[in-house]
């Protein structure tokens, strides 16, 4: 009975003593003489299982702790990441409305602006600066305006301007080609247009006082147009001369008042760039004024050099770009566009024009004829296309103008070249069409020349000019490659179908000869050319579209300034670091959705500072911590076990 008792408790009995040995429990009987009975043993039993299961129930309850405290830890850990990235967010998200302010201040101030009454203040109230021309970095980073870029009384002067510059296009019909007179004329005329944009795009010209001083110009180059023709030893040419020097006497008065009415600004202040841009612009204006009277009323008319005179006075008006205060750059760019697509619309017209006679006696137009017209129609769109509409197609801190100021001046002497380029293409096309259209046997060679050379000068001033821009190309350098082939093949194309249009100038027989040998055939295969031209210029385009989607997401990509010419060397920060530590980490990239374009794009022009996080913390002791918020560029705290670092860059 003992035994079995024994094997049922897991006892062992030896021989030398009755000892119990319970296995499961650190339990031990002490040694007796006297065997126990069957109730102790029964009882002893029961405890060891009681015992047992408490421990069994103790394991279970440590081990589901230890899981509940993993997945606390877990939670805090996700808690601490979200709490970040939050941060994170609500910087970032401050920042965006503290720009997002400051730019809706100008906007308000344009809004009062445009909205107030042309006689507010007074009709020969004092000069005024534009919103937002006298603030400082406007000049830097260029904001649009709600007020109208291009008044009704600008577009009459510039409807007055490309009247002068088609009668400067009649005397290269006459002539053949391009002379001195030609090129001084339309010069003259282009730099009385850039003093009047230049005014209007940083001072209000709605009063009594401009509007007169505009009214005045216009009869000025109204009266000069009629005398473009002739040389410069002439009384046209002292006609021309007297324009000149008329609407430079105005605007030394215009900016004799801007002067007076801030005379008082003292150094330093965003009103003494006003100051000094009249000072400037009255020792321009004053010194070409008497220029042009030495010319008149010292020097003979019949002087032999009597382009000196012309040639000081055209240096004169030059101007340094961003000299002491920057104007209204997009209210320029659209003013630039407006006069360019009036002169081509005034090519069209002149066209039409010579066309007419031909269709006043009842005989109706030919098909061939209005293939004719459509074809010269279709080059001057093309025309328009090729042409760079800088105030949208450019961001404003990549444009020549305000990227430096040898930069500016290439620009504006390629505007300038772009204008007397277009004038002879224009001058050409009269003559083509009335040679097509009086059935002339044989191409004459004046249309021929003008025409071809008209169509690879304004190509090859549109190149000069989007040349002058700064390019942005991605960091990946796979991607960078693809743009620079497109770039590369635009150059290429342009260049090969400049020379094709110029060899076709003086090409009378031969391969080329067969390009020409009718009006129409000429005009279809420079349209082909134009065609072909328009579509490489779409390249860059179509290459961002095939990477990007063609949104605004693509300027956070391309950010890697690049230009051609020496003028445009670049000496911002290099930015590929930020965007390598944006895109890499957390970052702001759940807010794209929210922010868009200016998440990296607006934050990298505006010199916002992009923010990462890097954390690192113990899984021993505390799970718990709290995270200070101190402006500090780098910090660490630390609670008990728990270490967070974190790094704004």
């Amino acid at each position: 009975a003992t035994s079995m008792l024994t094997s049922g408790a897991h006892e062992t009995v030896t021989a030398q003593g009755p000892s119990i040995d319970v296995a499961s429990s650190e339990f031990q009987q002490p040694p007796s003489d006297v065997e126990p009975d069957a109730d102790t043993v029964v009882a002893t039993n029961v405890d060891v299982k009681k015992l047992e299961e408490s421990k069994k129930k103790l394991k279970a309850k440590l081990k589901k702790a230890e899981d509940e405290l993993v997945k606390v830890r877990a939670s805090l850990s996700n808690e601490k990441a979200a709490k970040r990235k939050l941060y994170s967010s609500l910087v970032k998200i401050a920042q965006e409305l503290n720009r997002t302010k400051i730019e809706s201040e100008g906007l308000v101030q344009a809004a009062k602006y445009a909205d107030r009454n042309w006689y507010e203040g007074g009709m020969w109230r004092a000069p005024a600066l534009l919103p937002g021309v006298g603030d400082p970095g406007s000049s830097e980073n260029p904001q649009r305006t709600v007020r109208d870029p291009v008044s009704l009384s600008d577009m009459f002067l510039d409807l007055i301007v490309v009247t002068a510059f088609t009668r400067v296009g009649v005397a290269v019909q006459e002539r053949g080609t391009v002379d001195a007179p030609i090129l001084a004329y339309l010069a003259i005329f282009w730099f009385i247009w850039t003093k009047e944009a230049s005014y209007s795009t940083r001072f209000d010209t709605t009063d009594l006082s401009s509007q007169v001083e505009r009214l005045f110009t216009c009869f000025a180059v109204l009266f000069g147009s009629l005398s473009s023709t002739e040389p410069f030893e002439s009384p046209d040419g002292t006609r021309i001369m007297a324009v000149a020097a008329f609407v430079a006497a105005l605007h030394f008065l215009l900016h004799l008042r801007v002067w007076f009415w801030f005379r008082e600004a003292m150094s330093g202040s965003e009103l003494h760039a006003v100051k000094m841009y009249g000072l400037f612009q009255m020792l321009m204006t004053g010194c070409e004024t008497i220029v042009w009277l030495v010319g008149i009323f010292v020097l003979p008319e019949n002087w032999e050099y009597r382009w000196i005179v012309f040639l000081v006075g055209i240096l004169l008006e030059l101007r340094v770009p961003k000299a002491f205060l920057a104007n209204d750059f997009h209210a320029a760019s659209s003013k630039r566009g407006v006069l360019f697509i009036l002169l081509l619309g005034y090519i069209l017209q002149s066209i039409v024009v010579k066309a007419t006679p031909f269709f006043d006696y009842g005989d109706s137009p030919t098909p061939a004829q209005y293939g004719f017209l459509g074809a010269a129609c279709f080059l001057l769109y093309a025309i328009k296309l090729l042409y760079v509409d800088d105030s949208f197609s450019v961001d404003p801190q990549d444009h020549a103008l305000l990227v430096n100021r040898s930069a500016g001046f290439c620009f504006h002497v390629g505007q300038y070249f772009l204008l007397l380029s277009t004038v002879v293409l224009g001058a050409g096309m009269d003559l083509l069409t009335n040679s097509y259209l009086s059935a002339t046997a044989a191409l004459s060679n004046n249309s021929k020349t003008l025409v071809c050379g008209g169509f690879a000068a304004v190509v090859l001033a549109v190149l000069f000019i989007k040349s002058m821009h700064v390019r942005r190309v991605p960091i990946d350098p796979g991607q960078a490659r693809l743009f620079y082939a497109a770039y590369v093949m635009q150059v290429v194309f342009v260049a090969a179908i400049t020379f094709t249009s110029l060899m076709m100038c003086f090409a009378h027989d031969g391969k080329l000869g067969y390009l020409m040998l009718n009006e129409i055939e000429m005009l279809s295969v420079l349209c082909g050319f134009a065609l072909l031209l328009v579509i490489m210029s779409w390249l860059d385009e179509a290459v961002d579209l095939s990477l990007y989607g063609g949104g605004p997401e693509g300027r956070e990509y391309r950010v890697q300034p690049f230009g051609i010419w020496w003028c445009l060397g670049s000496h911002e920060r290099y930015v590929g670091d930020f965007v390598d530590e944006a895109s890499a980490g957390d970052g702001l990239a759940h807010l794209r959705p929210l922010l868009g374009s200016s998440f990296l794009s607006g934050s990298l022009v505006s010199s916002s500072a992009s923010m990462t996080y890097q954390s690192t913390e113990s899984l021993e002791g505390h799970a718990e911590s709290s995270q200070k918020k101190k402006k500090k560029k780098n910090r660490s705290v630390s609670f008990d076990n728990t270490k967070i670092e974190d790094t704004i860059v």
